[in-house]
């Protein structure tokens, strides 16, 4: 399973990119995998605030539907304009070309609350062992 190092994660399987002072969000590896073919995203639009931990958006997938969470507060700086018309980006490429918003990070802080690799890793292993 891909987990970046230079990644922060949620425990709700987002990722973030740190770039100054704004960051890019994803869903990651595990969570695309677990979601199965992303057919639809409803997403902010640039401008909008997002709160750390609070629903920004959803993720439709074939097997089903998720929210997106923000991993840090902020306002959306660009949506990802690939995803409109080929949502399956993601699954091709979760930390690449499927990346979903970039915002400016409101509260730097907000960033060191999120796990990092080796933290995201264990977490993933124990929902892993938890649903098989």
């Amino acid at each position: 399973m891909n987990i970046p190092n230079e990644l922060r994660y949620t425990r709700d399987h987002e990722w973030l990119r740190v770039e100054g002072a704004e960051g890019v969000i994803g869903i990651t590896d595990y969570a695309q995998g677990e979601l199965g073919d992303i057919v639809f995203l409803d997403l902010p639009d640039v401008g909008a605030a997002v709160t750390q931990g609070k629903p920004l958006g959803s993720i439709e997938a074939v097997k089903a539907a998720a929210d997106l969470n923000a991993p840090v507060s902020g306002s959306v700086v660009a949506v990802n304009p690939a995803l409109e018309h080929a949502p399956e980006t993601i699954n091709q490429s979760p930390y690449g070309d499927g990346w979903i918003l970039r915002i400016a990070i409101a509260n730097p802080a907000d960033v060191a609350a999120l796990l990092d690799a080796k933290a995201y890793g264990e977490l993933v292993e124990q929902s892993h062992a938890e649903h098989h």
